[in-house]
């Protein structure tokens, strides 16, 4: 036990106590990021700052600091955040405050529509505390902020492309999804951003659109070829590297009318899927006449009906360069388009023979199989029926997947085939 020496210990006065006294520390950040000056703040402030109000700690792809005086007071921090899937793009928040006091979240009449995907913070004390969406919708001043806030992301996305190339390629395949939903949502932010739009071939190139036709100006004319499924599709882009043209990506959800959106703002442009157009590039020029093409082209059609039994069938003949080819399925891309809008607008109930697929299968005159079908005179025999039906299944499985029953008769059928050559 301590000694007692007039009312102290040997350690010290009586109770005094050894910890530091702390003093009382806000909860709240007093002067936030977005209050002070883009000049006074570091990339690691953005960073720190991001991290701690949206609990991410996946790093942002960069930053639009917004610090505007006049004609209204407005502060903010508008962040674009990585994706890892395309369905993060649902998971955008914008806070709105009016001098630092939590108003709302993703207030879509003050914030451009296409923007609410992003993350980030807006304060304008301009706006009243008890803002409702009614009283936005007919208020003319949140229109001038929405209006604003497009234009500093065109601004700054527009002068990354022009500066910054290589960082902006870097950032494309996150930017993407919000540009090409602007551009559908926001005609000003459209006029601003779209020769700044790029396409990212199957190489891994990036290209505007003036760029990809002046690199295939000699090769084919106005038109951008283009895959939603490169595997898929594999077939039809390799037939075309083979001739130098390059095939891009557009596989996103929003890339079917944001195409559409393309061909009307870009004259003489048009994007054609890989398997919607045979370019003349792929084809030889026949020596032989229109009398005994239209012939070799009526008898293989019919035969091609009688042994898959589908009597509507539309079929081309046509001498392809490429000799490993034997038949290949070729989509009217007016007509996939205006059936792939159908089901995305939720109108598969209409009737499906408003706009047929109109497949049709193109067959490679000079290939061995299409010339064993046509240089014999009898098509009920069981091997020419299972060939003509081995082409047609090969030339569906390259630009769609087969349905389980048609890829069970394919497999079996495979398997007999090569049954019949072991036994010869």
């Amino acid at each position: 036990m301590d000694e007692m020496v007039d009312g102290e210990t040997a350690e010290g006065p009586l109770g005094a106590e050894e910890k530091e006294i702390q003093e009382p520390q806000p909860l709240n950040d007093v002067t936030p990021l977005y209050t002070l000056q883009p000049s006074n703040c570091t990339d690691e402030d953005y960073k720190k700052f991001y991290q701690k109000t949206f609990i991410d700690f996946r790093e942002p792809l960069f930053w639009i600091h917004l610090n505007m005086d006049y004609p209204f007071n407005l502060k903010g921090i508008l962040y674009f955040p990585k994706l890892n899937t395309e369905f993060d793009t649902l998971e955008g928040r914008i806070k709105l405050y009016n001098n630092q006091v939590f108003v709302a979240d993703n207030v879509k009449e003050v914030i451009p529509e296409y923007l609410l995907l992003l993350k980030g913070v807006i304060d304008c004390p301009d706006l009243p505390l008890n803002v409702s969406r009614s009283f936005l919708q007919n208020d003319g001043f949140a229109k001038k902020i929405s209006d604003y806030i497009s234009k500093k992301v065109a601004d700054k996305l527009s002068g990354m492309f022009k500066t910054q190339r290589e960082t902006y390629e870097g950032f494309w395949d996150d930017l993407h999804p919000f540009i090409k939903f602007g551009a559908l949502k926001d005609t000003k932010f459209k006029e601003k951003m779209l020769e700044n739009i790029l396409l990212k071939t199957v190489k891994g190139e990036y290209l505007s659109v003036s760029e990809y036709k002046e690199k295939h100006k000699d090769i084919i004319e106005d038109k951008v070829y283009y895959t939603n499924d490169r595997v898929q599709q594999a077939q039809y882009i390799q037939m075309l590297e083979g001739h130098n043209v390059d095939t891009v990506m557009l596989d996103h959800s929003i890339d079917n009318p944001f195409i559409s959106l393309m061909e009307a703002e870009m004259e003489k442009t048009q994007f054609v899927r890989v398997d919607g157009d045979l370019t003349d590039l792929l084809k030889e020029t026949s020596e032989e006449s229109e009398e005994v093409l239209k012939a070799d082209e009526e008898k293989i059609t019919n035969a091609f009906r009688k042994a898959l039994n589908q009597e509507t069938l539309k079929v081309k003949v046509e001498t392809l360069k490429n000799d490993d080819v034997a038949g290949m399925i070729i989509l009217d891309e007016n007509n996939r388009r205006m059936q792939e809008m159908m089901k995305m607008y939720g109108m598969a109930g209409l009737d499906p023979n408003m706009f047929p697929s109109e497949e049709t299968l193109i067959l490679n005159k000079k290939h061995p199989l299409i010339q064993f079908i046509l240089n014999s005179d009898d098509h009920d025999t069981e091997l020419h029926n299972m060939v003509m039906a081995q082409v047609y299944d090969l030339a569906v499985m390259s630009h769609k997947t087969m349905t389980p029953e048609a890829m069970t008769a394919f497999i079996k059928r495979s398997n007999d085939l090569m049954k019949r050559m072991i036994a010869n």
